[in-house]
């Protein structure tokens, strides 16, 4: 498959570099063509990657993922695109964590409206998809970096868009059923509500190769 992502950070290069390894053909963008960790990503992921522009990722990509800071997701969305992103699965992986003077984390959005929402009602031609944001970007494309069994999730809109981005996340190592769906899109609230909690347990543990574990009765 031809994937675009959209952000150049250590998530984003994680997940091509996971892509790339899978046999996937990647293109990383940036705001811009000359972005040296898109360049230097490229030179070394051999043929299959390719670096570029928001909008170069968002047109060569079937299907397109948003590795941006949440805080920034749309602009940078909006400069990949609409029409190259309509009909496409876009998988949101962002979180928008913004932090005060004093260096405590909060969220904008949070409570009533999310990120992956947000997206959604900018871009209500893309299937959006949240997923991967609960956890660090290793354990998204390495899940037996947490011992036993753990959970990821999904929560989109779209039921044949979410059946088609777990698919890609058992290729990532992820077992059947471990993948819990979350239902439309709201889901995102709760999953973007998270990573204040998920910080506080990096400071406990010390660590980011961590991950939550669900156990139900019924």
């Amino acid at each position: 498959m031809r994937i675009g992502i959209i952000g150049t950070g250590t998530v984003g290069r994680t997940l091509a570099g996971k892509l790339v390894s899978l046999g996937h053909e990647v293109t990383i963008g940036s705001r811009t063509k000359d972005n040296t960790a898109a360049t230097t990503w490229a030179e070394q992921a051999g043929p299959r990657g390719h670096g570029g522009t928001f909008a170069d990722a968002a047109a060569f990509g079937e299907l397109i993922v948003n590795a941006t800071a949440g805080t920034v997701s749309l602009k940078a969305l909006q400069a990949a695109g609409a029409g190259a992103l309509a009909g496409k699965i876009l998988i949101d992986v962002s979180n928008p964590l913004v932090f005060s003077p004093e260096g405590e984390v909060g969220l904008d959005p949070v409570g009533t409206d999310s990120v992956g929402e947000r997206i959604q009602r900018e871009f209500p031609q893309a299937k959006v998809v949240k997923a991967l944001n609960t956890m660090s970007a290793p354990v998204m494309v390495e899940p037996g970096r947490v011992p036993g069994e753990h959970n990821a999730f999904v929560a989109g809109d779209d039921p044949d868009a979410k059946a088609e981005v777990v698919a890609l996340l058992e290729q990532f190592g992820w077992p059947a059923g471990s993948v819990l769906d979350l239902g439309d899109i709201k889901g995102a609230r709760g999953m973007e509500m998270l990573m204040p909690f998920w910080l506080r347990l990096m400071g406990h543990f010390g660590s980011t190769d961590f991950n939550y574990s669900l156990r139900s009765a019924g």
